[in-house]
């Protein structure tokens, strides 16, 4: 296995930017891909310093791809860039360009990651095959107590973010049945903050008839709770990709 560090200028945001990719040693190309999205306070890097993704991976004929989300939310920010075009569109192109990907993709990410993996599905539908989130910050305007620099600058999901394009919830409602992907999430007994957010968009999907998987686990916010829960995801975005082991 090979991990490159990617320095590279988005068109999108103005800037260099850094891409962690994972590409296998086993298998023949070209590979599925998996995206792995951080979390707020983190940045690329997070995921390959903090968990054993490499690890979990190393005999997997898989491409990990773990892009740079800043404090974007990795949605079409209302004041500054779009975090969901850089993502979605740019991020892949590039990947599929300039890797030896296949167009068979899923995404996944933890809290703000979580938010932007199912917001990308929703927005892109046919684009990934699984999505999943674990302690994902779904709602983030609900939050409690809030996300004080986020919500009161009104720059990324402006002055009315409920029902907007920002919004988890409205974008499910949107998508026919037909093109929904499949759906994992889950979240800590630990995290006050977003656990009563997780079960509200579990109910809400339920009652759309949504087949999804959501579980709750021991454990809070951290890494040791996300890296445990990565690792049994794989295997599940595994499944949806055709990935067996080598």
């Amino acid at each position: 296995m090979a991990l490159v560090q990617v320095r590279r200028h988005s068109e999108v945001l103005k800037k260099r930017l850094e891409l962690q990719v994972l590409l296998p040693d086993v298998g023949t190309p070209p590979f599925p891909t998996l995206y792995l999205l951080h979390g707020l306070s983190d940045d690329a890097s997070g995921f390959i310093r903090k968990s054993r993704i490499e690890s979990y991976v190393r005999e997997l004929p898989l491409i990990v791809v773990m892009p740079d989300g800043f404090r974007g939310w990795y949605t079409r920010n209302e004041g500054s860039f779009d975090y969901a075009r850089y993502l979605t569109e740019e991020t892949v192109d590039y990947v599929e360009r300039f890797f030896p990907a296949s167009s068979a993709r899923s995404m996944g990410g933890l809290s703000m990651g979580g938010y932007g993996s199912l917001l990308a599905a929703l927005h892109n539908p046919g684009r990934f095959r699984s999505i999943s989130s674990h302690s994902g910050a779904l709602i983030p305007w609900e939050r409690n107590p809030p996300l004080i620099e986020e919500w009161e600058s009104k720059l990324i999901f402006g002055e009315q973010p409920a029902g907007s394009r920002h919004d988890l919830l409205a974008a499910a409602r949107a998508l026919p049945a037909a093109s929904r992907p499949a759906l994992r999430f889950d979240c800590g007994l630990d995290d006050e903050a977003w656990l009563p957010i997780n079960r509200k968009v579990h109910r809400e999907l339920e009652a759309l008839g949504w087949s999804h998987d959501y579980s709750e686990h021991p454990g809070g916010h951290d890494w040791d709770y996300w890296d445990e829960r990565t690792r049994d995801t794989l295997a599940w975005h595994c499944q949806h990709l055709g990935v067996d082991k080598a």
